[in-house]
């Protein structure tokens, strides 16, 4: 035929053209094939205690707690002192087991897998009476190889061992020298060695939380079955390369490969919202392979960044990920992809020593507000996702921007940071180590290597987190020697932490992960404590970094006892929880301050006594007749303190963003301790278990509003600073009133303007000789009076109304002039709480009980005779019975 080559080089042809049709066929949509098939093994399981004497059903995910209250063989474990009844659930060793049938032929696959992505803690996992594995790391996934051993029908079992003799026993065989601390303090009531295993450091026991060290399997198992290859992880990091003005997508797929030999294929990476598609040839090698793809958004089209709240919109794209492997296989991923950058600038400062320490995202300096994520709670299974999505709405309802996930937790669920990127909420993620020094054997150190490995994986695809710590409170807990190291060993520890945090969990970020920036710990003077070769001298130093400060000694009401630091990750004052919530967990002879129930609830030591201390400074305490109206006043006055303490607080650290002072300031960020709870329980947190909102909660959304008047008092003079995260100037007006408490007239106002507030910055709009502004408002008293304050720009725009205490209110006159009314009226689903008052009202607090729901505003100064109050309930209720569940009080009515 014209055009055949002749001979062997007509073979070659025929054989290529044959080769080509068999991989178009195998290419072809009607022959496409999976490359793997698998199935769940979440659901019922049997779970037995060692000794055979206790066997019931179980849910996985869920642990053995969860699994002896569903059957009512415990009662809550929250309720009064059960954390140390059940002790004896956490020192058995427990047996997990499962009888099933494959639901596929698994012999037509060539390996198969068994996975956990979550095991707590440490068990050896049996397969049809075959040892397969072992396990010892709650947060890191187990991958066993199972296909010799799987059959049509199948027993797998699990042997735990109790995480408190196992700790334990760690702690014994390390016998070169102790790693502190061994035990926790006694009055948190918890057990020793948490340390010396990688579980939530917190399930031994906190300062807010109870002991419960959990046995289970806590995320989901699973049997998967391939033939060439598995994807294990898809991860994908957006950079913006200012030099080409566009944005390149970095995706890497990491393949578990079991052909014998190479192999290739073709990827199809899709975003439609971009008009965007490429293809790429790849080639896939036996063992772990990991595939990198570049992907180039072309500069002439529009890439909608992602935002944090209160910043913009949190835009993000659809993408599909296609595999199509040679022999017909398909794999194809879809997701969510987000753009957006973050620096975190550590540079020098004008007028000042040391260096910055601030975020800019999408090339914007935001100030970072928000608060510290705790576990929500001690059984993790209880956590649904309807609740993380309950406490993360109020988190932004707060105008927060950021949340601190702490080092003595748990990497939290996939929904928690899915959330996040819609709500958007910046994470500052901790890796899992906390207030403790750490062995650095080669076996622990391994072990951390894979789980650090594992999470920026599953991880690092998410925009809400914005940067890696390597734990929480370790460099300072060294530089400030809290566990009493003898100098002459301090070298050695200092060579354990700079092995674990610098030579392992550093590298492994930067190698895994080039978009985001690193601090090995929380405090950290950042790239000084780098430069000092991992562990700085002062970590608590104002001029880097960030700091950490608790004072419950001083008078919180002074801001010059707080650090003018560059950026404020945890700081906070305790207060009790509602009546309504710990009315759940209790019983009446409970219900007062100092009863063994209180007591027994408190894990701080002293923190019931500093509470009324603090408190007392500026605040008459409780002191009425009956028991209960007692207790209820005190627990609602300790919420006022708290309040009241922490917006003095982040105020100053708010106001203190744009100026240096001897040469400290530049504070761009306040992120208070801590947002959530964890039980029923005195604690710092804004919101309580079950996210009722504390009165902290509401200063929030007040403090942390994007525009806000901040009021001070410095040597005999008042000041208003304007405090703006807006992205543009605005010409305002400063309205300033001064009231008596005894009435609701103004004794006299102040207009100002025009006054230009400058965005993203901090500076001040008013001053006055506070001796003058109350001569000429007399008859004026600092006993007398309150000024507040707000600012206007037209219709356009108003900040929240803020107020400035003129002396202690234990010294006010007037205040028990206050009586208010309410009256409740349904709007659809929203219902108005109509207030009316005789006189000004400082700490007006309603509470409606245990009906769900969050109020508009709440523990506020009521100046004027009327004001509407709206309460948006989360489950449905009714007039009759936010009636009856009312409880209206102002700080009048406890005095």
């Amino acid at each position: 035929m014209p055009g055949m080559l002749p001979g062997p080089q007509a073979s070659c042809q025929r054989l290529l053209v044959l080769q080509l049709l068999l991989l178009l066929l195998a290419a072809a949509p009607g022959e496409s094939r999976p490359p793997s098939a698998g199935f769940s093994l979440a659901g019922s399981w049997l779970v037995r205690s060692q000794d055979g004497s206790v066997a019931l059903p179980g849910l996985v995910p869920g642990c053995v707690h969860s699994a002896l209250f569903q059957h009512g063989l415990i009662q809550d474990p929250y309720y009064r002192f059960n954390d140390l009844n059940y002790s004896w659930v956490s020192l058995d060793n427990w047996i997990y087991s499962k009888e099933f049938r494959i639901p596929f032929d698994f012999r037509k696959w060539q390996k198969v897998n068994l996975i956990f992505e979550g095991v707590d803690t440490v068990a050896e996992v049996l397969l049809n009476n075959v040892t397969v594995g072992k396990t010892d790391n709650m947060f890191q996934r187990y991958t066993f190889d199972v296909t010799e051993e799987i059959r049509d029908m199948n027993t797998i079992v699990l042997h735990f061992q109790s995480a408190v003799s196992y700790a334990a026993q760690q702690s014994k065989a390390h016998t070169g020298y102790q790693i502190p601390p061994e035990c926790p303090e006694p009055v948190q009531k918890g057990v020793c060695h948490v340390n010396f295993i990688r579980k939530e450091q917190c399930s031994f026991s906190w300062d807010w939380g109870p002991s419960f060290p959990t046995q289970g399997i806590w995320k989901d198992v699973r049997i998967v079955a391939y033939d060439i290859c598995q994807l294990d992880y898809l991860t994908f990091t957006p950079t913006y390369v200012s030099s080409a003005g566009e944005w390149n997508l970095k995706i890497e797929a990491y393949f578990d490969v079991v052909s014998s030999k190479p192999f290739g294929g073709q990827v199809t990476v899709s975003i439609p919202g971009l008009q965007t598609q490429q293809m790429y040839n790849i080639e896939l090698h036996p063992g772990k392979s990991m595939i990198p793809l570049l992907m180039n958004i072309n500069k002439s089209i529009t890439v909608e960044t992602w935002w944090p709240n209160g910043h913009g919109n949190q835009t993000g794209y659809n993408m599909t990920v296609n595999f199509k492997l040679e022999g017909g296989y398909h794999i194809e991923k879809l997701t969510k992809v987000y753009f957006r950058t973050v620096e975190l600038i550590e540079a020098p400062i004008a007028g000042s020593s040391g260096l910055s320490f601030y975020f800019k995202i999408n090339g914007l300096p935001i100030f970072i507000k928000g608060s510290n994520w705790i576990p929500a709670d001690s059984f993790q299974d209880r956590v649904t996702v309807d609740a993380l999505r309950l406490l993360l709405q109020s988190a932004v309802d707060a105008n927060m921007n950021t949340l601190r996930v702490w080092g003595g937790g748990v990497y939290e669920q996939d929904e928690f940071y899915e959330i996040c990127d819609e709500l958007g909420l910046m994470i500052w993620q901790d890796f899992m180590f906390a207030c403790a020094l750490y062995p650095t054997d080669q076996a622990f150190v391994e072990s951390v290597r894979a789980e650090a490995v594992h999470q920026i994986r599953r991880l690092k695809s998410h925009p809400s987190i914005i940067i890696w710590s390597g734990n929480n409170e370790n460099e300072v807990a060294l530089a400030s020697n809290w566990f009493s190291v003898p100098p002459s060993k301090l070298q050695l520890y200092i060579t354990d932490y700079v092995t674990l945090y610098v030579k392992n969990i550093r590298e492994i970020v930067l190698a895994e992960d080039q978009t985001r920036p690193f601090v090995t710990s929380s405090p950290t003077n950042g790239a000084e404590s780098m430069a000092e070769g991992g562990v700085s001298q002062n970590p608590y130093d104002p001029h880097f970094g960030d700091v950490h400060f608790y004072d419950y000694a001083s008078d919180c009401w002074n801001w010059k006892v707080f650090p003018k630091a560059r950026f404020v990750s945890e700081y906070g004052f305790q207060s009790w929880p509602s009546f309504s919530t710990l009315e759940k967990v209790s019983s009446p002879e409970d219900w007062s301050y100092n009863s063994s129930f209180s007591l027994h609830r408190q894990h701080h030591r002293d923190g019931n006594t500093e509470m009324l201390e603090q408190a007392a400074i500026h605040f008459k305490l409780p002191q009425n007749p009956d028991p209960l109206v007692m207790f209820k006043d005190t627990l609602y006055l300790t919420q006022v303190m708290q309040a009241q303490c922490i917006k003095t607080e982040t105020e100053f650290y708010r106001r203190s963003q744009s100026e240096i002072v001897d040469g400290k300031g530049h504070t761009m960020g306040a992120l208070y301790w801590q947002l959530n709870d964890i039980w029923q329980a005195p604690s710092w947190a804004s919101l309580e278990y079950g996210g009722k909102w504390k009165m902290l909660h509401y200063f929030a959304r007040h403090f942390f509003s994007p525009l806000l008047p901040v009021g001070f008092e410095d040597d005999g003079v008042f000041y208003i600073y304007g405090v703006s995260d807006l992205h543009k100037d605005y010409k305002m007006t400063l309205n300033v009133r001064v009231h008596q408490w005894s009435s609701l007239q103004p004794v006299c106002a102040r207009r100002v303007e025009p006054l230009v507030v400058k965005a993203g910055q901090a500076a001040p709009l008013y001053k006055e000789p506070m001796a003058e502004l109350l001569r000429q408002c007399s008859p004026c008293t600092r006993q007398s009076c309150v000024v507040s304050f707000s600012l206007t720009a037209g219709n356009e725009l108003s900040s929240p109304t803020n107020h400035h205490f003129l002396s202690s209110l234990k010294d006010a006159v007037g205040l028990e002039k206050a009586k208010i009314t309410a009256k409740i009226v349904q709007q659809e689903n929203i219902y108005s709480f109509e207030l009316e008052t005789t006189a000004v009202a400082p700490f007006v607090w309603l509470d409606v009980g245990s009906i769900p729901g969050r109020f508009s505003d709440n523990g506020f100064l009521l100046t004027e005779k009327k004001k509407t109050i709206l309460f948006y309930p989360w489950k449905s209720t009714s007039i009759t019975e936010l009636e009856r569940s009312l409880h209206l009080i102002s700080l009048a009515d406890i005095y």
